[in-house]
């Protein structure tokens, strides 16, 4: 079976030039054949003329069968490819020059004779062979009209039995057989140069095909010897197989690289998941088993304090959950976002008075400066209010006593609305600052405490700005305080919802 595409190219080119070859012969022994027949009836125009123009052929109005035997013998004599037959008004035959039994018919059909000699007809003309019940033959002929009544015709038929085959006809023409000897060599020696063609212009693409089978079977992109096209200015299919599966293998390295990565952060996300889980429920169970053993003898005051305890770790649980699913919901392929316009300014006052209680208590004020006769925006009010909360709850929770937490919102030059949540906290440092979106990231874990929270706060509110077409910027210096900035467009007439 050919397998490789040069063997299939070759057989294809072996199989055509076949046809074209036999095509060519049959096309040579037909074409050499007619243009014999056609020389051999124009040299021959005259000849039926002639014979009846000596006027032997009829004597008193009927056939003079003595004369016509010598001018037979005769003809003969000279050239034995031609047969005689004399022809009645009707066609049928009267006389031949041929030996007895040879003649099959009885008549000829006297549409080609008479085309004959109306001289309207294009050569060669064929008419019936009076030897052949099937075949034609080129002729001459001449009407026999003594007295000017036509008596009958004289048949002239210019090709005999003795080059009625083409193996004949091969062997008796020498121009033939040279043409046919010719297009064979030709046709080789095209043959041989069309393969070593192929070989030439295939190299490159068995190559490729070579090192696509040993990427495949797991070879380094680093190891593969990939064809160099150099041919920037004029490329091929054959370039560009090279270029795209260059690009594919690039491609495919770099999501493996990335597969590689999102398996590890899975693990660490597992990891992260397990410990923040496992912390808050063993603590759970450990206060719920010490009320249990402890029952009679602890009095209401200690027993309050232990429920308390309980329950904040239940919400930090449902606190967990509730990001996590959310964020779920957030990279879902397709989120439901629901664009509505409202006023920004008052969206942040009713954050800020979520935290005023919270911030009090740890000696932290806010402070807002909403700008005069802001805009509105356009956007999901629920996800911008969720990601102003987990801002406001990271700054808080990184701000120390006495220090100070600002929302500004401000015009830009490009239409938008521009927010900035700043704090006066310890900062981030910088070699960490492209972490902190990160799901579960925490700067010190240590320091979670009673305060712990999930780390998944900032990736949640950097997806709902990616899904709003924005992104939040991030500004920290250490023992400065931390800014992170992000826009919303102002709300337009124009705008679809």
């Amino acid at each position: 079976m050919a397998r490789s595409l040069y063997t299939k190219l070759a057989l294809a080119l072996l199989l055509l030039f076949f046809l074209v070859g036999a095509s060519f012969i049959v096309i040579s022994i037909i074409s050499t054949e007619k243009y014999q027949q056609e020389v051999n009836q124009k040299l021959n125009r005259r000849l039926a003329d002639l014979i009846v123009a000596e006027k032997i052929i009829m004597q008193d109005n009927s056939i003079n069968r003595k004369a016509l035997e010598e001018i037979f013998h005769m003809l003969m004599v000279i050239n034995p490819r031609i047969e005689i037959y004399l022809l009645d008004v009707e066609g049928n035959i009267l006389e031949f020059s041929a030996e007895p039994g040879k003649v099959k018919r009885s008549s000829v059909d006297l549409g080609p004779v008479k085309s004959w000699i109306k001289g309207d007809a294009t050569l060669p003309l064929l008419g019936d062979d009076p030897r052949d019940l099937q075949g034609e033959k080129v002729f001459s002929a001449a009407r026999i009209a003594p007295d000017g009544k036509l008596e009958g015709y004289l048949y002239v038929i210019l090709g005999g039995e003795t080059y009625d085959s083409i193996s004949q006809k091969i062997q008796g023409s020498y121009i033939l057989r040279l043409s046919i000897r010719v297009v064979i060599i030709s046709l080789m020696l095209t043959l041989i140069a069309g393969l070593v063609i192929f070989a030439f212009l295939t190299r490159r693409l068995k190559r490729l095909s070579t090192v696509m089978e040993k990427y495949e079977s797991g070879m380094i992109p680093e190891d593969l010897d990939l064809p160099v096209t150099g041919r920037d200015h004029a490329p091929d299919e054959i370039d560009g197989l090279v270029s795209t599966f260059r690009k594919m293998t690039e491609r495919i390295n770099l999501q493996m690289d990335r597969i590689a990565k999102a398996d590890v952060h899975r693990r660490e996300l597992v990891a992260n998941v397990s410990h923040d889980l496992r912390t808050p429920l063993a603590t759970l169970r450990g206060y719920i088993e010490t009320l249990l053993m402890k029952e009679e003898t602890m009095n209401p005051e200690e027993r309050r304090k232990y429920l308390k305890i309980a329950i904040d770790h239940c919400e930090r649980l449902s606190d967990l959950i509730a990001d996590l699913f959310e964020l779920a919901k957030l990279e879902a392929p397709d989120p439901a976002v629901r664009y509505e316009p409202f006023s920004l300014s008052e969206l942040v006052q009713d954050v800020v008075q979520k935290f005023e209680l919270a911030a009090k208590e740890k000696h932290v004020s806010i402070i807002t400066d909403l700008g005069k006769e802001m805009p509105f925006t356009h956007a999901d009010i629920a996800l911008i209010e969720r990601a102003l909360e987990n801002l406001l709850s990271n700054a808080l929770r990184h701000t120390p006593e006495n220090g100070s937490i600002s929302i500004v919102l401000a015009r830009n030059d490009s239409g938008n609305i521009t927010v900035q949540v700043s704090d006066t906290g310890a900062g981030i440092p910088e070699k960490n600052i492209p972490l902190i979106f990160d799901r579960f990231y925490q700067l010190d874990r240590s320091r979670k405490g009673k305060e712990g929270h999930s780390g998944l706060g900032l990736a949640i509110t950097k997806r709902i700005l990616e899904l709003h077409n924005s992104s939040i910027k991030v500004m920290s210096a250490l023992n400065s305080g931390t800014s992170f900035t992000f826009s919303l467009p102002m709300y337009g007439p124009d705008q679809n919802s």
